[in-house]
């Protein structure tokens, strides 16, 4: 199975695809679409969007997972993050993948056992955990923890329904 993790932002959207297997997981591809930032705001979400169909179109994931966005002081930018993350999330809706989403605090918990983890922490557990990840970027270390969070709350949600289901 295939997982796209994404981490939003306007400027710059991190993306990773991990191959799950089991409890095993393996780095398949991470990047970063960037948009922009001379262009129209309509224009950024645009290449945000075609970015991102490019991503799901080489890859092919299964399903998707986009980290939650926290609230800004500045409110234009809050509001401007909110637009592009409902790129993120249509993107691999139009696709067809089903699409998760995870608090920040969520991520760190299940990639460094703490939801206070620095982002340094975290680009290392992520590099650890996958060694093959190239991790070009802050937002797709970011993007390819999403994905292991969501790999791992995957596995859980089976092996409860599996549980329930012989009890």
């Amino acid at each position: 199975m295939r997982v796209l993790g994404l981490d939003p932002g306007l400027r710059n959207t991190g993306w990773g695809v991990i191959e799950v297997d089991g409890n095993r997981m393996r780095a398949v591809a991470d990047g970063t679409v960037r948009s922009d930032e001379r262009c129209s705001l309509a224009e950024r979400l645009g290449q945000l969007y075609e970015g991102l169909e490019r991503v799901i179109a080489d890859l092919n994931p299964h399903e998707a997972a986009v980290e939650e966005t926290f609230v800004n002081k500045n409110p234009a930018s809050t509001l401007k993050l909110g637009q592009a993350r409902g790129v993120v999330l249509l993107a691999p809706a139009r696709a067809g993948l089903p699409v998760c989403e995870y608090q920040p605090s969520l991520v760190k918990k299940a990639v460094v056992g703490t939801g206070r983890a620095a982002k340094q922490q975290m680009g290392m557990m992520v590099k650890a955990i996958l060694p093959g990840a190239t991790c070009d970027s802050a937002d797709s270390a970011d993007a390819l923890a999403v994905a292991i969070c969501h790999a791992h709350f995957r596995a859980s949600r089976i092996a409860m329904a599996v549980a329930g289901g012989a009890a």
